[in-house]
Parts: structure tokens; C-alpha cells; sequence
């Protein structure tokens, strides 16, 4: 699982544990809301718990928030569902041919754009909480009505 799809997954996760708060949160549950196998569901919630953004009760209770989603940015979810510092979201090929004009210079080159790009993606993640997330879904919803 790439890490766009993980940041996704806990996206959703984390909006579906505060929209069900009253309801049991099971790795099951989730995962037919994510349209995924329950395992992927345990696999992310065990990353979202190692970075304290959920609480975890195995069995029926499920998990939920371990603080306010308005506390909780998608920056958060982001470094949280990135484990193996994962952090960086463009990365250069290795060993390109020195002798190649091309080879010796494309890092120099190319790099110094990956990392504004990170920069600013870091900076939109933090601008939105779960929060936000969650009263944009239950706005799309009432819409719908």
C-alpha cells in the first residue's frame, strides 16, 4: 500500500470513528466503509495508535479519537501512517552515470524542486484538521437530502 493510499485510509478512518462515535468501531466496520479487507483497517489503526491519535480497545468496543479531531491535522495522519520515514514524498533515482552530462547533474538539478514541493504539500496538510474533514463530509451529506 503506497503512501497516498495509507494517508487516505487514515483519513477516513479517523472522520469514521468521530461520524460513528455512539456506534461500535470494529476493524470490520471500518473496513466495509473503506471497502477494504479488516486487516488494512488494523494495519492503519496500529500506526494511527503508535502516533496517539486513536485509542484502541480490542473486541467489540473498536477504537476511537485519543484527542479532539480539531487537534488533529492531515499532516499528523500523514507523518503517522509513514513509519519507515517514509517522509519524503519524491525521491531521486541512485547512481545516476557520472560520466553522462546528464547523469551528473540531474540530482542538483531536479532536487532542490522535490523539496519545495514537500514543503508545500506539509503545508497544506497542516492547515486541515479532522475536523474540517468531517464537517465537509457531513455538509456533502445534508445536501443530498
Amino acid at each position: 500500500m503506497g503512501i497516498n493510499s495509507r494517508l487516505s485510509v487514515g483519513i477516513h478512518i479517523l472522520a469514521l470513528l468521530e461520524i460513528n462515535k455512539q456506534g461500535v468501531n470494529t476493524s470490520e466496520y471500518l473496513a466495509s466503509s473503506i471497502n477494504t479487507n479488516p486487516t488494512v483497517v488494523r494495519k492503519i489503526t496500529g500506526l494511527l495508535r503508535n502516533a496517539g491519535l486513536v485509542e484502541v480497545h480490542p473486541g467489540v468496543a473498536g477504537a476511537k479519537p485519543a484527542k479532539e479531531i480539531s487537534e488533529i491535522t492531515l499532516f499528523d495522519v500523514y507523518r503517522a501512517v509513514n513509519p519507515d520515514h517514509e517522509k519524503e514524498l519524491f525521491s531521486m533515482h541512485d547512481s545516476p552515470n557520472p560520466m553522462c552530462p546528464v547523469g551528473k547533474n540531474i540530482q542538483g538539478s531536479v532536487e532542490p524542486h522535490f523539496k519545495n514541493a514537500q514543503r508545500a504539500l506539509e503545508k497544506e496538510l497542516e492547515k486541515v484538521t479532522i475536523s474540517d474533514v468531517v464537517k465537509n463530509i457531513i455538509d456533502k451529506e445534508n445536501a443530498r437530502k
